[in-house]
């Protein structure tokens, strides 16, 4: 997919004070970009986002989005639109809402960090009854609370168009994550969703238990998010239960949570057994060394499907990180692994040095880089991971996008 050039990207982003009934910079980028073949054929992301930092931009309000959808109204090759980081609320979801309801061509809506609401959760939600063009929706940050969070949940009983789903950092709780469950029973369309960091108010791990019973059903769910859901073994081995049946899921993430070593045991007896799941991201638990071995007992001899494993910050010592490197050593398949944040020993720093040296751990496929000191070894700590972009993006790449954000390019859920 094709993005504006910077020419039409610096013409949008120094007009975005939309307050005119028409705004002829707006209009006169797009007419020029609807000439342009290939833009034409292709399609576009307009780009409105407003934390570019080295580019000081007004943010996108309520009022201005009344004249943008307007603009866009003509510009069907305009296929993806990015109003994170602005100033939207309630009112602004009503603008889009009915945007949604007659537009048939923008295929991706990021409207990260604004604020909106609950009632504006309600009417983007029920636009998207009817919607057949949406394939990803980003709602991250918006404070939409549990009652917005179910609007969405009803909405998936309806929608076979959306493939991506983002609610992490919405404030959903219990009730929402369980009619989520609930719906993903009977969608067929949604690839991927983000649960991120509810409010829970119990610590008996029944949204897990929920979402376990889900994914004994569903056969399309391909990526999922319960970061930060203080889960901890109950919660592991509930989902370790449902996934042994389960064929389509394809990256799990339970970063930050409360998983111990004796929650991985259930993890390394699913990898013995389960051969879809390609990315775990264990990210800020505290598996130890204990864990870390359970793991590697997997990898090394049964499993031959898991490309990517994030044991970031979890307390692992020499002995557990050396136990994972002879299963990378082992398994040819597992070809990223992400270890900073951990007790690195003499040892570790060599063996993982080596992995790198040797080619069979390339340099963009894990975090650390080796460096030597007086002829001793040392770890430096690189910009790469899963999804180090996941909420802002650098103007100035320092690294490339297959290396900050490997989990786009090994498991692309959709184009977007």
């Amino acid at each position: 997919m094709s993005v504006l050039p910077d020419l039409h990207l610096h013409y949008v982003q120094t007009c975005q004070n939309l307050s005119q009934p028409e705004n002829p910079f707006i209009a006169r980028v797009l007419q020029e970009a609807d000439k342009n073949d290939e833009i034409s054929t292709k399609g576009i992301t307009l780009k409105l986002a407003g934390n570019n930092h080295l580019v000081p931009v007004p943010r996108v309000t309520d009022d201005d989005l009344g004249v943008l959808v307007s603009v866009l109204g003509q510009a069907a090759f305009v296929t993806g639109l990015d109003l994170a980081y602005n100033l939207l609320t309630d009112a602004g979801a009503k603008t889009l809402a009915t945007f949604l309801q007659e537009n048939s061509t923008v295929r991706y809506l990021n409207l990260m960090f604004n604020d909106i609401g609950t009632s504006g959760a309600e009417l983007i939600a029920g636009a998207l009854h009817s919607n057949q063009s949406l394939v990803h929706l980003r709602m991250t940050g918006n404070k939409i609370g549990n009652q917005g969070g179910m609007f969405f949940a009803s909405m998936l009983k309806n929608n076979s168009t959306l493939e991506k789903l983002d609610l992490g950092d919405c404030d959903v709780g219990l009730q929402c994550l369980t009619a989520t469950a609930i719906a993903l029973t009977q969608n067929k369309s949604l690839k991927a969703i983000n649960l991120n960091r509810p409010l829970l108010s119990s610590q008996q791990e029944e949204s897990t238990v929920h979402i376990a019973r889900m994914l004994r059903s569903n056969s399309s769910l391909v990526e999922l998010h319960l970061g930060k859901h203080e889960m901890k073994s109950f919660g592991v081995e509930q989902l370790c239960e449902a996934l042994y049946g389960n064929s389509s899921l394809k990256y799990l993430d339970l970063s930050c949570n409360n998983i111990i070593c004796d929650g991985v045991k259930f993890l390394g007896k699913l990898l013995k057994k389960n051969q879809t799941l390609e990315i775990l991201d264990l990210n800020a638990n505290r598996i130890e060394d204990d864990g870390a071995i359970y793991l590697s007992e997997a990898l090394s001899t049964w499993n031959r499907s898991l490309q990517v494993l994030s044991v970031v910050s979890n307390n692992i010592t020499g002995k557990g990180l050396l136990a994972l490197a002879h299963a990378i050593q082992s398994n040819m398949k597992l070809s990223h692994i992400y270890i900073w944040g951990n007790k690195f020993d003499k040892s570790t720093r060599v063996v993982f040095s080596e992995l790198i040296g040797m080619g069979r751990l390339e340099q963009g496929c894990t975090d650390v880089a080796p460096y030597e000191v007086d002829g001793e070894v040392f770890l430096a700590e690189m910009s790469h991971g899963l999804g180090k972009h996941r909420y802002w993006a650098p103007r100035c790449a320092t690294v490339a996008p297959n290396a900050a954000n490997a989990s786009l390019a090994i498991l692309p859920v959709s184009e977007y």
